[in-house]
């Protein structure tokens, strides 16, 4: 199961953009009329967007030459909730401070 971090519902300095990013953001919520005036992907969309989408899931992962390993990690849930702070990508941050601390 995937944990995501809580949406902030005000700006919140320190995580990775301004207060001008903040306000200059307009997400109202959707209505019910607004899911009725939606169209499909395929009317709005180019056709060329879903060629490269068709491609992408063909191809894969990218092959490496060392892949990562799976491990299972008992760590405190605040160390865990600080990298989830950090946004969406908060295992890869976690991992390269484990291989930088791992190096002295």
């Amino acid at each position: 199961m995937t944990v995501r971090p809580k949406q902030p519902k005000s700006f919140e300095a320190g995580r990775g953009y301004t207060r001008d990013d903040w306000d200059a953001v307009e997400n109202p919520e959707l209505t019910a009329e607004d899911f009725t005036q939606m169209k499909p992907a395929r009317e709005v969309l180019p056709e060329i967007f879903f060629k490269g989408l068709k491609e992408a899931r063909k191809a894969g992962r990218p092959r490496v030459d060392k892949p990562k390993q799976a491990v299972t990690l008992r760590l405190d849930p605040d160390v865990i909730e600080r990298f989830q702070q950090q946004g969406k990508d908060w295992r890869s941050k976690m991992s390269d401070a484990l291989e930088k601390a791992s190096r002295g």
